[in-house]
């Protein structure tokens, strides 16, 4: 193949030694059931060899580190170009990052402020303007011909009794008067002042008539002015008998403001941003917000109660850069808009003849960025909103909107699921977007199961033909057609519409009775009351910001468990939820991550590592040594290798570039110590044991209920390919979903649980959304009530009831579309979601 990326002996993770050309300059999908190598071959392989090579050009310092990157497994990789890597991580813990500092909006913002900003007065509001000498001639002439004026430089008054002392100075400079407190005076040789204490000072330096061929002395006399006036300016305009006609003119060549004396610090970018000292407000530290004080108003992602800060409410900068405007805006206030309004402003704004060059300069960038935003349906964000509250799907996009905006050509892009989180109206866009970054010359790879996105390829990998042990390798080649006609491939089966899922033979209208939630107010939502029937399953659509996940997880999940757990209703919702009452447990599954550092994994967090570390302990051998269970802990001392404080690799800092993790030279990633790993079940150590995938653990530890239990959800949810001591880091939002559901599922069911999923299909091959919803199908079989928030239309058109939430995003979207079964919403003309499931049905 011509043109191509071509990888031989491909052997990462579950791959099976595989060879393959991917077209360069092309827009390709990798595909395949979940857990086949798809990752493994995009990222694992193709990223990672790219990543060594770019650290393998730089210094000697920075290649050091080379000897401790673990080198893909793979003979040989050619006409591989630089690469660059967009995931959907949403373990960003940085309560500084910013949408808008994310994306680098913000700095382009900043220096739009630095080089064009109108600053005021913090104290009185006065607008405050630093002149050139060439701006206060251009001034002065525009005055009236044969006006005349009085060049005068205010002087700073001595302290008491030093006024007379101060006059002889600039007596003898060459000066000949001075202006006291209105009064012009002579300054003869023996001038002394008598009068009291003046109130004002001002050194006399010209007094001209304004006529043509004046330019030079007048700018001449102005510079001599500023100088001694410490750059201010003072002109009085005379009338015929040589009084004040007016007040006088002041013109000042430096940022002070001439009313109260307020000093406007230097202009630079720093000034707003507030993660620098110059812009950061005082009270918060440019946080925002004052944590742990005061009465509880929200909680942030990291579980402690918050409340805006008082000094600048929630702006998280300082008074003298809440100053600045443009066109009457503070920076604070035109990061608060939806993208939406913020590119209509951008569209509509005008600069002033000097800042014309420069300022349309930086708005065109800040325009194209966001663009971006808008095509990638994120008009609804702010770009002020915390990174930590955004999904995967939306960091995701923000990512690719930036590289757009970066307009680089020879690139390898590797996307993982851009498509997650949108709505099928959206994705239209967001495939545009990608052929643009195909067209500009660079080639694009896609690890996806969206069935639109497979369909635009130019090319298709197919990887299986199972996951795990029974995957890793190709089934299938070629353009989308080709693909389809390939028997072995089951996503080919989907694309060819000769395998599929199956409309239920009948909605289940559930006990008949209903959980209604009244007058919802949270975010966007627009006094929303809705009825969800209990016993069935609801599915909650809407385009990508329309409100699903505030009513759902916000509204719905939070109210109830409050009620059951009896806890303090926050005053703010003035939700009201009738039926309630009716479960004895809810549980929430949303893609938060499971873990925050290299330890959580799902053995874990499912509770299987507790039964393990149990197991081992009652081993024949580890009784003779006297260890007990914690001894096979990793997270405490004793049994876990100390190098590495059984993390199993060690972080590097990098300085500029993102942090990389080696795997520990000592332990070599295996986590615990040599002793440790002497206890063996069936000749493996406690480490090899959670080196397995689920459906490899279930086969070894089949006999051992408490263990077996768990194992067996987790291989129902999907997730039989996942490595049971695999880094919680690492997993999608997917996966991480499905291991908190299999956790859930694994407690037995009362009949009485409403199961609340925030769209479990992310990562899930066709084949995979089929299992889940039989799952979900099991759960509604006892009783239990289950509400999904969710763009597949194979779960909305199974679900047996719809709410559909819009019309639009953001402040345009918060209200009921359409509900009722997927056949009476279809028939909705002004649902969104409507006009595809008509399709499907």
């Amino acid at each position: 193949m011509a043109g191509a990326i071509i990888i031989r002996g491909a052997r990462v993770h579950n791959l099976r030694n595989i060879d393959v050309e991917i077209p360069r300059d092309r827009f390709v999908v990798i595909t395949g059931v979940s857990g086949s190598g798809k990752s493994s071959l995009a990222f694992d392989t193709l990223y990672a060899e790219g990543q060594r090579r770019y650290l393998e050009s730089l210094g000697a310092d920075v290649r050091q580190l080379l000897r401790q990157m673990e080198k893909p497994d793979v003979d040989s990789i050619d006409g591989l170009p630089p690469t660059i890597a967009i995931q959907p991580k949403t373990n960003l813990t940085n309560p500084r990052s910013t949408v808008g500092t994310f994306s680098e909006v913000y700095d382009y913002l900043r220096l739009l402020f630095g080089r064009v900003g109108q600053p005021t007065c913090s104290e009185c509001g006065s607008e405050i303007k630093a002149y050139t000498v060439e701006q206060i001639v251009d001034h002065l002439l525009a005055l009236p011909a044969q006006t005349r004026i009085l060049i005068l430089a205010p002087i700073a008054l001595p302290g008491s009794g030093n006024v007379n002392q101060r006059l002889g100075e600039l007596a003898r400079l060459g000066f000949t008067r001075v202006m006291i407190d209105g009064e012009i005076h002579e300054l003869a040789d023996d001038f002394h002042f008598d009068g009291k204490e003046p109130r004002q000072l001002d050194l006399v330096i010209d007094r001209l008539v304004l006529r043509e061929g004046i330019e030079k002395r007048l700018a001449d006399s102005l510079e001599v002015a500023s100088r001694h006036g410490d750059r201010v300016v003072k002109v009085d305009v005379l009338a015929e008998n040589d009084h004040r006609s007016s007040p006088p003119l002041l013109f000042s060549q430096k940022f002070v403001c001439l009313q109260c004396g307020s000093v406007v610090p230097e202009f630079t970018p720093s000034l707003f941003s507030f993660n620098s000292p110059l812009g950061a407000c005082p009270t918060c530290g440019g946080l925002g917000v004052i944590i742990g004080k005061g009465k509880r108003r929200k909680k942030s992602p990291g579980g402690e109660s918050t409340e805006p800060c008082p000094e600048c409410g929630g702006t998280r900068l300082n008074k003298a850069s809440r100053s600045v405007r443009i066109a009457g805006h503070e920076i604070s206030q035109i990061a608060a808009w939806p993208v939406a309004d913020t590119l209509d402003f951008f569209v509509r704004l005008q600069f002033a003849e000097e800042h014309k060059i420069v300022g349309q300069k930086i708005a065109t960038e800040i325009l194209s960025r966001l663009r971006c935003f808008m095509q990638l349906g994120l008009g609804y964000l702010s770009l002020d909103r915390s990174s930590e509250t955004l999904s995967g799907g939306e960091m995701q996009r923000v990512r690719l909107a930036t590289q757009i905006g970066a307009g680089l050509a020879g690139v390898l892009y590797i996307l993982d699921e851009p498509s997650v989180g949108l709505h099928q109206r959206d994705n239209g866009k967001l495939l545009s977007l990608l052929k643009q970054l195909r067209d500009a010359g660079n080639s694009v790879v896609v690890v996806e199961h969206d069935l639109d996105t497979i369909l635009d390829a130019d090319y298709l990998i197919d990887m299986g033909p199972g996951a795990g042990i029974h995957g890793g390798q190709v089934v299938a080649q070629g353009t989308p057609e080709e693909v389809q006609r390939n028997p072995l491939s089951r996503t080919g089966q989907y694309l060819a519409r000769t395998s599929g899922i199956s409309l239920p033979t009948e909605r289940r209208k559930g006990s008949g009775e209903v959980l209604k939630i009244k007058n919802a107010r949270s975010r966007n939502l627009k006094n929303v009351s809705v009825e969800i029937p209990i016993g069935a399953i609801t599915c909650v659509t809407g385009v990508s910001g329309a409100g699903k996940s505030t009513l759902v997880m916000e509204v719905l999940f939070s109210g109830v468990a409050q009620r059951l757990q009896r806890q303090l209703l926050d005053d703010s919702s003035n939700v009201e939820l009738v039926g309630w009452e009716r479960f004895d447990r809810v549980i929430g599954v949303d893609q938060a991550p499971i873990g925050r550092t290299q330890r959580s994994n799902p053995a874990t967090y499912t509770g299987l590592h507790d039964y393990l570390r149990e197991l081992f302990a009652q081993l024949p051998e580890a009784r003779v040594r006297g260890y007990k269970a914690e001894r096979f802990s990793f997270n405490a001392h004793g049994g876990r290798c100390e190098a590495c404080a059984g993390d199993g690799v060690t972080r590097v800092e990098m300085y500029f570039l993102p942090e990389i993790f080696v795997t520990c030279s000592v332990c070599k990633g295996r986590r615990y110590n040599r002793e440790t790993l002497e206890i063996k079940f069936k000749g493996l150590s406690i480490a090899d044991v959670l080196d397995l995938t689920v459906d490899q653990a279930l086969e070894l530890l089949n006999n051992i209920p408490a263990i077996s239990d768990r194992l067996r959800t987790l291989r129902d949810v999907g997730l039989g390919y996942l490595c049971l001591g695999q880094s919680a880091s690492t997993l999608s939002g997917g996966e991480a979903q499905r291991v908190k559901l299999a956790r859930e599922l694994a407690r037995r069911s009362t009949g009485k649980t409403l199961y609340v999923l925030d769209e479990p299909t992310t990562g899930l091959h066709f084949d995979d959304v089929h299992k889940l919803l039989e799952l979900l199908f099991r759960l509604t079989v006892l009783g239990n009530t289950i509400v999904v928030v969710e763009h597949n239309l194979d779960v909305i058109k199974s679900a047996d009831h719809v709410i559909d939430i819009g019309p639009e995003a953001g402040p345009s979207g918060g209200e009921i579309v359409a509900t009722g079964t997927p056949e009476e919403v279809a028939l909705v003309p002004n649902s969104a979601t409507g006009q595809y499931l008509k399709k499907m049905l």
